[in-house]
């Protein structure tokens, strides 16, 4: 079948009173549900809506994310802080911490909150984009559990760990660079899997190096430490590999140094062969544009710089040149009327959720 469309409303609806009946309490379940439709509305759906239920609802039900978020600032300063997310709603805690770090960014110029024993926060430029929304620039990073092999190794040892930029321009849209220090994710595959399309080669690797294709065999495989995706710039050095594999470290280290968190093998979500949280750590920094120039300038600056670069000569056959943010804003234009995208499985998954939560008054638009 064709994709359905579904109303943006029904879904916020619908997904802030499942949360609510899973035990989120309901500002904290509009938020979690903002984040995620707002990734679907700009086209990142491999962390949109469809991860509702198999990262959020299910954890809730193993225990291994709590649905009550309790976040504690344990060390703070002028300009900083340490926030300790007791396994909370990861989405909750990121939006706090990026709020902390946002107004200390207006009161000082800039703020950086570090977050420790947290969960999965969903769409990382959400958070960067919440510092744009005040004319700041937004930065932020997360680890996450094991996938990625080292440069000339094949066991996964870092997670996906996107590095998240966001700054205002004076274009319709902002520069938003939002994407993971691995030639791709966990989403991504679990995308394919559920459209039941084979990966490309160079994307995940088993224990003798080679490529692997089978999406479905691969998400087992990830988690049984069979297979790794590979850094940016993929296998080996040549076609610089080291590049993302360094900045996944880079991700790695600030997300979990400076607050002292959980790292690599830690956040496996296993202990003694028993499902635990994830316990993830994740960094925010704000940086107040008017501290160092005027707002409207940086603005024209930095779209000059985007136009030049759309305006560049472009290669034989292409028609058009991107820049971060531009093709966000272009599905925005396309779904902004018509809604969040839907396959049969994820329509048949959330008929389940109708059923499970008692929704049943939700159930027609989830019929295909």
């Amino acid at each position: 079948m064709e994709q359905k469309y579904i109303p943006f409303d029904v879904i916020e609806k619908f997904m802030v009173q499942v949360l609510v009946k899973a035990g989120v309490p309901e500002n904290d379940a509009k938020i979690v549900t903002d984040v995620l439709i707002q990734a679907d509305k700009l086209g990142f759906d491999s962390h949109g809506v469809n991860r509702l239920k198999p990262i959020y609802l299910d954890r809730i039900k193993d225990g291994i994310l709590n649905p009550v978020t309790n976040y504690e600032v344990v060390k703070e300063g002028p300009t900083t802080a340490v926030i300790d997310g007791h396994n909370g709603m990861g989405h909750v805690i990121a939006y706090n911490a990026m709020k902390m770090a946002i107004e200390k960014a207006k009161k000082l110029g800039m703020g950086m909150v570090a977050v420790r024993n947290s969960t999965h926060y969903g769409f990382a430029g959400y958070y960067a984009l919440m510092a744009v929304k005040e004319n700041l620039i937004g930065v932020t990073g997360t680890n996450a559990r094991p996938s990625i092999a080292p440069t000339f190794g094949v066991e996964n040892m870092l997670g996906t760990n996107p590095m998240t930029f966001g700054m205002p321009t004076d274009e319709p849209f902002p520069f938003l660079l939002d994407c993971a220090t691995s030639v791709t994710q966990r989403g991504k595959i679990e995308l394919y899997a559920r459209q039941g399309k084979t990966l490309p080669k160079g994307w995940v690797i088993d224990e003798n190096g080679e490529s692997k294709t089978d999406a479905n065999e691969v998400l087992q495989d990830l988690i049984a430490g069979r297979a790794a995706l590979t850094p940016l710039g993929g296998i080996g050095e040549e076609t610089g590999g080291y590049k993302g594999y360094g900045y996944a470290t880079v991700v790695e280290i600030l997300s979990a140094a400076l607050q002292q968190g959980a790292y690599m093998k830690m956040l496996t979500g296993f202990r003694d062969g028993k499902k635990v949280p994830y316990q993830l750590g994740h960094f925010f920094i704000a940086i107040d544009i008017s501290a160092f120039t005027e707002v409207d300038d940086f603005k024209k600056t930095a779209g000059n710089i985007l136009r030049e670069l759309r305006a560049s000569k472009k290669m034989p056959g292409q028609s058009r040149i991107y820049t971060a943010g531009e093709k966000e804003h272009d599905v925005w234009m396309h779904r902004k009327d018509k809604g969040v995208p839907f396959n049969e499985k994820l329509l048949e998954e959330f008929s389940l959720l109708c059923d499970n939560y008692d929704l049943q008054s939700f159930k027609e638009h989830f019929q295909s």
